[in-house]
């Protein structure tokens, strides 16, 4: 546990560190992950749950709701997931004004070990967005994961690890409608932490990630529970 108890002064540091600075540019993601495997079959089901907070806790920037149907054919190392979320957004502040999107999204995932203790995982995913009060819209998204086993080669029971990975998004356009505008670049996310591996089936994380724009640059703490079924 000593791994987690340095990252929990160094990323509550930084939130103190960027609170006097500016408070609305620090909050946390509390996130839950599964992925669900049919017995004898090549078909599952995945997604997330996630509440997104402009503080620690008492200001809600976002809820997601995410969940769709994976496919691994035999024998290929990659994963193909189809699926919808709806994701309803808060405002920073007192403001109760809220704002609702629905998406449907596809994606594949596949992963490769460089070295004995570099686990790398690559998601391309393609989004159709119907946001609120806009046009229909599409968005691209490249994430690369890396995690790295501390006392072991692989992820397996009681195994620490750091986790890193970055995402990169783009817009597919860039008119929303009503004569208002996007830049084709969105947005990018670089995070990084520790993780620990409770047992086959569940892993814990917790970190730090930086969302950068082309107006902001914003800290948010994250702590994750991933599950496999």
């Amino acid at each position: 546990m000593k791994y987690f108890t340095f990252l929990l002064v160094v990323i509550f540091s930084i939130n103190s560190a960027y609170s006097q600075i500016d408070e609305d540019k620090v909050g946390a993601w509390y996130m839950y992950f599964y992925d669900y495997q049919f017995k004898d079959s090549q078909f599952g089901i995945q997604g997330d749950f996630q509440y997104r907070d402009f503080q620690i806790l008492g200001d809600k920037e976002q809820l997601l709701l995410r969940s769709g149907f994976t496919y691994r054919p035999k024998d290929a190392g990659i994963k193909f997931t189809a699926g919808f979320a709806n994701i309803s957004s808060g405002t920073f502040g007192e403001s109760d004004d809220s704002s609702n999107e629905n998406r449907i999204y596809q994606e594949a995932l596949f992963s490769q070990k460089i070295g004995t203790r570099f686990l790398l995982s690559h998601r391309f995913r393609y989004e159709q967005r119907f946001v609120e009060n806009q046009d229909f819209r599409t968005r691209y998204r490249y994430n690369l994961f890396i995690n790295i086993p501390f006392n072991n080669t692989s992820l397996s029971p009681k195994t620490y690890y750091a986790a890193l990975y970055n995402e990169l998004f783009i817009n597919g356009e860039k008119s929303i409608g009503e004569n208002r505008s996007v830049e084709i670049f969105d947005r990018n996310r670089t995070y990084f932490g520790l993780g620990y591996v409770l047992n086959e089936n569940i892993r814990f994380q917790a970190g730090y990630m930086i969302q950068s724009t082309d107006n902001i640059s914003k800290g948010q703490l994250q702590f994750s529970m991933h599950q496999n079924f």
